[in-house]
Parts: C-alpha cells; sequence; structure tokens
C-alpha cells in the first residue's frame, strides 16, 4: 500500500489550506489593479481571495500582499531533498578537530563572484563578528580565513586560491534575476574543471536561493542556504577534510 502523509497549507485551522501571497503586476494602483490582481490569483486554482494590501512601486507597479485558499493536497511521503550532513560542533570543538587531526591550520577563502556586489552572506559567514552570536571563520585560531569580498571575477578567486594553498572555497550570490546566480556558479565550476583543479579544493555554494540539492548538481560539494551559522561550514569543512585525509592515509 503507498504511504499518503497528505498535507496543505495551515492558516487558522489544520488543513484549511490558507496561504499569504505577495507578488508586484505591471499596473497603476487602482481598482482595476486589485481586480486583476484577485483574478490572476483565480487564474492559479486558488478560492476565496481576498487583496489585503496594495502599494505603488513606482509608476506602472503595484505591490500586492493578498490572503486566498489552496484546494491541492500534497502527499508528503513522495517529497525528496537532500540537506549537507554536519556534525555539527562548536567553535572549541571544531578548533580541536583541526589542530589533533589536520596538524595544520586550515585555509578557507571566500567571495562574492561575477557583478554581485553584496557581501552580507559572505561576512557573515568569514567576518570575525560572525552572525546570530556564532564566530566567523576569522575568529578560529587554527583557520585562516580569506575574504576577498564582492565582484570578484572568477578567474582572480581561483589564483588567489592556489596563491593562498586554500583547502575550501565558498562563493556567495545574492543577486538572483534571471537566474544571474547560476551561470555565475557555472562559469566558475567550468573554469576550475578546465584546469583541471576541481578536485584540489572542497567548493561550497551559499545565498539565499541555494540549496543542497541544486549544489551538488551544479559541480559543489555542498550548498548552504538561509539561517547557515559560520560553524555549519567550519563544521563541514573540518570534517571533510579529515575524510579525505583518511582516504589518502
Amino acid at each position: 500500500m503507498t504511504s499518503k502523509n497528505l498535507i496543505k497549507p495551515y492558516g487558522d485551522t489544520m488543513n484549511d489550506g490558507v496561504m499569504q501571497l505577495a507578488f508586484t503586476l505591471p499596473v497603476e494602483n487602482s481598482a482595476r489593479a486589485k481586480k486583476a490582481a484577485e483574478v490572476y490569483l483565480t487564474k492559479l486554482n486558488l478560492v476565496d481571495v481576498a487583496i489585503s494590501s496594495a502599494k505603488k512601486l513606482t509608476d506602472g507597479f503595484t505591490y500586492f500582499v493578498a490572503f486566498a485558499r489552496a484546494i491541492p493536497t500534497l502527499n508528503y511521503d513522495e517529497i525528496e531533498a537532500t540537506e549537507v550532513q554536519i556534525k555539527e560542533m562548536n567553535f572549541y570543538q571544531i578548533n580541536a578537530l583541526i589542530k589533533e587531526k589536520i596538524n595544520r591550520k586550515l585555509v578557507i577563502i571566500g567571495a562574492t563572484i561575477g557583478t554581485d556586489a553584496h557581501t552580507v552572506g559572505i561576512d557573515a559567514i568569514m567576518n570575525m563578528k560572525g552572525y546570530n552570536m556564532d564566530y566567523g571563520l576569522e575568529r578560529y585560531p587554527e583557520i585562516e580565513a580569506y575574504n576577498l569580498g564582492s565582484q570578484v571575477p572568477p578567474e582572480t578567486l581561483i589564483k588567489a586560491a592556489l596563491d593562498y594553498k586554500a583547502d575550501a572555497i565558498l562563493i556567495s550570490q545574492t543577486v538572483t534575476q534571471k537566474d544571474a546566480h547560476i551561470r555565475n556558479f557555472t562559469e566558475f565550476i567550468e573554469m576550475l574543471e578546465a584546469e583541471k583543479l576541481r578536485n584540489r579544493f572542497i567548493i561550497i555554494a551559499g545565498g539565499p536561493r541555494i540549496n543542497n540539492d541544486l549544489a551538488i548538481e551544479l559541480g559543489f560539494d555542498a550548498g548552504f542556504g538561509p539561517g547557515t551559522l559560520p560553524s555549519h561550514v567550519a563544521s563541514y569543512v573540518a570534517n571533510k577534510m579529515v575524510e579525505r585525509k583518511g582516504a589518502q592515509s
């Protein structure tokens, strides 16, 4: 018998299907625009649509917030996705592992590549102050961390990784319009492969639209999305390096 763990969105009552949606339409804010937003949502097979907010963004564009009720249910047992396998450790445990098992400092280099000027993601992981009371990689005495910042060409990052003799490369992408992050990630991996350097480094992708499945598909070792802490990345890299050292023994 096929397992069926049926789920649907939850609002006030279990399985009531209530959803909150936010979107922009290329129209001036007006009663007609609100009606258009409502009709559009009904074309998505949503019912009981209510436009709760309509705000002009700029000439010819209106931002809507709406509530509606979804009809379909989803069999959760059929959903498959992967997560980065991390043996989570704290700051002190990670440093102890590196010191005892690697016998040298790990070298980790990071950057935002392409034309992406956003550094909030890579800074949260690498800068000494870290994120959410979790120390950044620059704070680890057993890690040499180099943050190259934003808008770094892929070839520059690869050269720096070789010059610093990096063990791991962290790449962040925040800008995702027209799948710019996919193109940049792909270009970087293709450059590494062309230079026969892909297996030289642990390569990690990060950003608001990144998950582990996508990162693996693009050729990375792992992908970290929203909510990632510096210790998650440090734990992953440290344990991966221990695995590699064991495989080479």
